[in-house]
């Protein structure tokens, strides 16, 4: 069987691998001048342990299983991989019932060796960190995300530069209008995170509308506060985790993200503004009703986005140690989270297919720790 996979990142990278162990024959399409190019290179390279999501939700199983996948390749393949422990914190009795909550979810997910911990417990993790209590993850790791997608691309056959123009079902399977190409497949795979919208908009009440997440890194002795991962108790409406910090396989700490709507499809600054983008974003009735049921909270985002010391006072929240002088902006990155036409935000990943063409949307966090248990999943299907 012949197969086009559009997306040359982590994910589409990994179908690839599956779909090729199981005897077909693989194409991944690129549109870039190399992988890893968009989600897969700009997120902070956490390794998540499934902590956050619904029990018996695909985030939940996939993301279970896709922690054990990923750490053999990477052991497989001398990729770095580093256990560095995550601490959820209540900052405030009010977060209380927040906290408990996400233990209990972590339980039900079969998160190993998780505990609960009181504001002493907390700082033997984290002697720096403050807190009424904190939930524990001593395995969530850190790794090179787009490492693994480069040793993925090794074993593929990547066309880079070829973006998709256009898809085409015909009686025998699919044409794809590729580069300065077109080539013909039996199925095509789109894994194309920002860019799902323009390959196929076909697929139902749901499009991709994307959020920018920036980040500050810590400079100097501040990167010392930190030991592994420090994350608030998120907001339960909400599929973002906060603003936290992460300590970086490279040894940097990030503190971040926010999550300010982007001006465009991979608008990673402000100063990115592409008018079709935005006409398409701010054209799907689900903007318009997300817009008008959150407006308090995009207002705080864009604060947060403007203002360096909301994210000193947010980071300081838990990390009280930390000056203004210790934050210098670095890159961020922009999140793929699809929207249904009733303004809501969609909370699991979402794969829909359409005779020989299979979409999957959905799959930023923790589409990169999940990608070869989705990659399974898929090839199952």
């Amino acid at each position: 069987m012949k197969i086009g996979i559009v997306g040359g990142g982590i994910l589409g990278l990994a179908v690839g691998r599956e779909l090729t162990q199981r005897g077909a024959e693989v194409t991944v399409f690129e549109k870039e001048d190399r992988v890893a190019a968009h989600q897969t290179g700009h997120n902070s390279g956490v390794v998540h342990a499934g902590i956050y999501y619904k029990p018996g939700s695909l985030k939940a199983r996939l993301c279970r299983d896709g922690v054990a996948m990923l750490r053999e390749y990477c052991a497989e393949h001398d990729l770095p991989y580093e256990e560095v422990g995550k601490l959820v914190i209540a900052s405030t009795r009010a977060e209380l019932p927040g906290l408990r909550e996400i233990g209990r979810k972590a339980r039900e997910n079969g998160v190993p060796d998780i505990s609960e911990l009181d504001g002493l417990g907390l700082r033997e993790v984290e002697p720096h960190a403050v807190g009424v209590a904190a939930v524990h993850s001593p395995h969530t790791a850190i790794a090179d995300f787009p490492a693994v997608a480069r040793r993925l691309a090794e074993d593929l056959d990547v066309r880079l530069s070829h973006p998709v123009h256009a898809l085409r079902e015909t009686s025998s399977g699919v044409d794809v209008r590729a580069g300065a190409g077109r080539f013909r497949f039996d199925r095509v795979i789109a894994c194309a995170g920002l860019g799902s919208d323009r390959i196929a908009g076909w697929a139902g009440n749901v499009r991709i509308v994307p959020f920018r997440g920036e980040y500050y890194k810590l400079t100097g002795n501040a990167k010392d506060l930190v030991k592994g991962l420090i994350y608030p108790v998120p907001d339960p409406r909400y599929p973002f985790l906060g603003v936290h910090l992460t300590r970086r396989i490279d040894g940097e700490v990030l503190a971040g993200p926010n999550a300010v709507l982007a001006l465009a499809y991979e608008g990673y600054a402000w100063r990115t503004v592409r008018l079709r983008d935005l006409a398409r974003i701010l054209g799907w009735p689900g903007t318009r009703r997300m817009a008008a049921a959150h407006w308090r909270t995009g207002i705080k985002e864009v604060y947060g986005s403007l203002a360096k010391r909301a994210f000193v006072k947010a980071s300081r929240r838990y990390v009280p140690a930390l000056t203004a002088d210790d934050f210098v902006r670095t890159a961020g990155g922009v999140r793929a989270q699809a929207v249904g036409r009733d303004g809501k935000l969609l909370d699991d990943f979402a794969i829909d297919a359409h005779g020989p063409i299979t979409l999957i949307r959905n799959a930023p966090s923790p589409g990169a720790t999940s990608s070869f248990a989705i990659a399974r999943h898929i090839a199952d299907l």
